[in-house]
């Protein structure tokens, strides 16, 4: 196994330093095994064990001896992701008993704490190594994380339609998957009209990306990930502000991307077709334009009510040939509505699903992996609000309350009836700077789904 900068192995790292990791109802007993130097040492600086703290000491010769971390959680990577840039550059080895779930938190959260998004701008990422014997899965994790962060982080510039494509290209390619494109005008040929009209007014042409991996006779599932590249709001132009970030506009198809990837890493017995609907919502001659009536896949006509409910559109047609196939289980994620942030804030993912089941597997998943997300009813009754005079439905609500949830209703739509279904809402970024978590993209979520599937593969 290849090991990601930052990790080595005991016999790439000789003279290692012992990496203590306490928390704070611990420290006491592990203080009083300590050599009565670095007792007092600990004294002299205060140190507690508190979650964060981070103290190293030196030996009678002035030499760096040892470090101690002080921890949270023992099952949240992030407890331990202000290690790498806090401790002084060395090789460190774990000097603690963590059990197998604490230790793979503890390998995931330093290679979240050394993460630097460095393709425009060399930034110092730190020097200090974690050593050890790691596990493979960790470090897939790891991987999919990042790409997600990668992705989001890319400017529209170099991560546009076309960009993403190459991408899906890449990971078929790695892994054996099959891949389909239907792109520009070819799109209304083959009947995906809404996912047309959204990105039709961009020089870059709109595509539908599709990947199919995995054996037939493998349980079916389905990812769709909302692939807006950039989102100018169309018509109803968004503010300086409301568009600045809008570059992560596509982080529901990077978490699509990044799942499907680990999944196919992993070897799961899972089939897996991923759809992931890349456009750019721009302003132009023929942009698509309010109070339009725009078709979909299924027949279903929708009155525009506002360009900027855009995201919900070009997944009406990617969730509803995803039903086509009647798989055992189909997931979206998408960045789809700010009323999600507003009720639950940046960093809890907005969760709906039509069965019970797959809500609570998704949820239970995401507190063991502490990955967590936040379940939202599909309170139907708010359906009135995307009542059309005109058409089948509207793509927005004639009020401002409950918009998270007329947003998964409206994806509702277009998912069969009896097809076990989830959403989450995701933000995918980083307003601030935290430990392991630099401002800019994030995945949220997504261990948790990993998690939730890998037990569905292996029940």
């Amino acid at each position: 196994m290849t090991l990601p900068s930052g990790f080595a192995q005991p016999t790439d790292a000789t003279h290692a330093l012992p990496l203590h990791v306490i928390d704070k109802a611990g420290f006491a007993a592990w203080r009083d095994t300590q050599p009565a130097a670095t007792q007092q040492w600990l004294a002299a600086h205060g140190f507690d064990a508190s979650a964060g703290s981070t103290l190293a000491w030196s030996d009678g010769d002035g030499r760096l001896a040892g470090a101690v971390i002080g921890i949270g959680d023992a099952q949240d990577p992030f407890a331990y992701a202000h290690a790498p840039k806090a401790l002084p550059a060395a090789d460190w080895q774990l000097a603690s008993t963590l059990d197998a779930g604490a230790r793979h938190a503890l390998q995931l959260g330093w290679g979240f704490g050394l993460y630097r998004f460095n393709r425009y701008k060399q930034q110092a990422i730190p020097t200090s190594r974690l050593v050890g014997d790691f596990d493979a899965e960790v470090f897939d994790l790891l991987a999919a994380c990042l790409r997600v962060r990668n992705l989001v982080n890319t400017p529209t510039e170099d991560m546009g339609p076309e960009q993403l494509e190459a991408v899906a290209r890449e990971i078929a390619g790695n892994h054996g998957a099959d891949i389909t494109v239907v792109a520009g005008d070819d799109l209304l040929a083959q009947n995906y009209p809404a996912i047309h009209a959204v990105g039709r007014a961009s020089h870059r042409a709109p595509r539908l990306i599709e990947l199919r991996w995995g054996d037939a006779s493998h349980p079916h599932i389905a990812i769709c990930g909302k692939g807006v590249c950039f989102d100018t709001g169309g018509l109803d132009i968004k503010g300086a502000a409301g568009m600045r970030n809008m570059k992560k506009d596509m982080g529901g198809a990077a978490h699509a991307l990044a799942l499907a990837e680990l999944v196919m890493a992993r070897k799961l017995p899972l089939r897996l077709t991923v759809l992931v609907p890349a456009v750019e919502n721009a302003i132009g001659p023929n942009a698509f334009r309010p109070g339009e009536v725009v078709a979909t896949r299924t027949g279903v006509s929708v009155e525009i009510d506002n360009t900027d409910a855009e995201g919900r559109m070009v997944l009406s047609d990617a969730l509803a040939h995803a039903c086509e196939a009647k798989p055992d289980l189909l997931l979206d994620f998408a960045t789809l509505t700010g009323a999600a942030r507003i009720a639950l804030g940046p960093d809890l993912p907005v969760l709906y699903a039509n069965d019970d089941a797959v809500a609570n597997a998704w949820l239970q998943a995401g507190d063991a992996a502490r990955d967590p997300l936040w379940r939202m009813p599909l309170w139907r009754p708010y359906l009135r609000y995307l009542t059309s005079g005109i058409a089948d439905i509207a793509n927005g609500s004639s009020t401002p309350m409950a918009g998270s949830i007329t947003a998964a209703l409206f994806l509702e739509r277009f998912v069969a009836n009896g097809q076990p279904w989830a959403h989450v809402d995701v933000y995918a970024w980083n307003d601030s700077d935290r430990a392991g978590k630099p401002a800019g993209g994030e995945a949220q979520g997504l261990r948790a789904a990993y998690a939730m599937l890998k037990a569905r593969a292996t029940a």
